[in-house]
């Protein structure tokens, strides 16, 4: 939002591009009486959960059929997908889920189905269709995340869920949409936070 901001001028068409002062409004310990600093936390730890959840989920991800309707764009979907989790593997310093998400691991997967069912039925009362689209998107991708950090025989950073889970007491599988609110989700953190680090270019 601050990165593609539109400076609008009363004889001109709106001009859009990085607005260092609307960053500084939003995230500035001074302007936001300490809270800008806890928002860019918040969006880095969601980062490293999705982060994680996708290395978690890789062995699962490389063995799915990606299917477009072009065997052309198949072929380079599961490609592309295998270079982006190979780099995210390489990473060496993973979220370590098992430390976050201590006590009764059943309860706490039912009490963020709850909250997640909840804030997205507070996405529904959003009167922008664009807005209320990509919060759907970002909501449906952490929930994903979630319920990847959940699953397999156990949690931590050498955890990993295959598809043989399907086949495990509690089954796991990944629908379609949750896939692609994963990979969007992540994607547009990702983006966010190469914009914050163009935003302290700039504040340099």
């Amino acid at each position: 939002m601050c990165y593609l901001y539109a400076a609008k001028s009363a004889f001109e068409l709106p001009k859009w591009g990085p607005n260092l002062e609307e960053f500084q409004r939003r995230f500035d310990p001074e302007l936001t009486y300490g809270e800008g600093p806890n928002r860019l936390k918040n969006l880095y730890f969601a980062y490293l959960v999705e982060m994680r959840a996708l290395a978690k989920v890789a062995p699962y991800l490389e063995e799915e059929l990606f299917y477009t309707g072009n065997e052309k764009e198949d072929t380079e979907v599961k490609t592309r997908v295998k270079d982006l989790l190979d780099i995210i593997r390489s990473f060496p310093n993973h979220f370590d889920e098992s430390k976050l998400f201590q006590g009764d691991s059943v309860k706490l997967k039912e009490d963020f189905k709850i909250l997640f069912r909840n804030i997205s039925r507070i996405m529904d009362c959003v009167g922008c269709d664009k807005c209320r689209l990509w919060g759907k998107v970002q909501i449906t991708g952490m929930g994903t995340a979630l319920k990847i950090l959940f699953s397999g025989d156990s949690m931590g950073p050498l955890s990993t869920v295959t598809r043989e889970h399907r086949k495990s007491k509690v089954p796991f599988q990944l629908t379609r949409g949750e896939i692609v609110s994963l990979f969007n989700a992540f994607g547009r953190l990702s983006k966010s936070i190469h914009e914050i680090e163009a935003f302290r270019d700039m504040a340099r």
